[in-house]
């Protein structure tokens, strides 16, 4: 299972981010995203009632949506998401032992690194996804170096990504791209403006789509 959710996700090409202060709009946003193709969902540890919301939105949204967990700091944490029904998990450090938990549940884990010995050291203790964080201070041209030497390395930026740079990091050497706020328009959620989040989703799907089919 954890290989066939790591394609899927690669095939996805895009994980939306959500950290919101108000849990009550979860489902709707992630609804609205979803309408729009970004369908792989990270519900982050620092929303309000986060592992009651991953089990909300797996039971709700799971026929369409992929949800994981984000934020994840440890190993315990890592268990409870799981068993609230996240699907894969991130974390924005690496740590092996949130691995390790991951791999006992048979549930991808994407930790995060930055340096090449820092990238490299979670992909030989079994990163399925390194999560690049945060990218935007490295930049695509860190991408195209680090998987020169290394093309076996399954890179995903985090920070720095844009609805229409998407494209750009994939044609970098990402394998998917993870994106926060310049897909969660907090305007638009506080007004309840759901179709621009669906637009939004649909520009960054069709600069994933445009980059692909180059």
């Amino acid at each position: 299972m954890r290989h066939e959710i790591v394609s899927e996700l690669i095939r996805r090409g895009a994980v939306a981010v959500i950290r919101m202060s108000d849990p009550e709009r979860l489902v709707r946003v992630v609804e609205a995203i979803c309408e729009g193709g970004v369908t792989a969902i990270e519900i982050t540890m620092s929303i309000p009632r986060a592992f009651q919301m991953i089990e909300e939105v797996a039971r709700r949204l799971g026929d369409v949506a992929l949800v994981g967990a984000g934020s994840v700091l440890d190993a315990e944490t890592a268990r409870l998401v799981i068993e609230a029904g996240a699907r894969y998990v991130v974390s924005p450090v690496f740590k092996p032992e949130i691995i390790q938990t991951a791999h006992r549940y048979d549930v991808p884990a994407l930790p995060g690194a930055f340096t090449p010995t820092e990238i490299l050291a979670a992909h030989e203790a079994g990163a399925d996804i390194v999560k690049v964080f945060p990218a935007d201070v490295v930049g695509m041209a860190f991408f195209r170096a680090i998987k020169a030497p290394m093309p076996q390395l399954k890179l995903m930026p985090t920070g720095g990504v844009t609805l229409t740079n998407a494209g750009e990091w994939l044609r970098a050497g990402a394998c998917a791209v993870g994106v926060g706020s310049a897909l969660l328009d907090r305007a638009a959620i506080a007004e309840g403006r759901w179709e621009k989040l669906t637009e939004n989703a649909r520009t960054l799907m069709e600069s994933i789509r445009q980059a692909r089919a180059q």
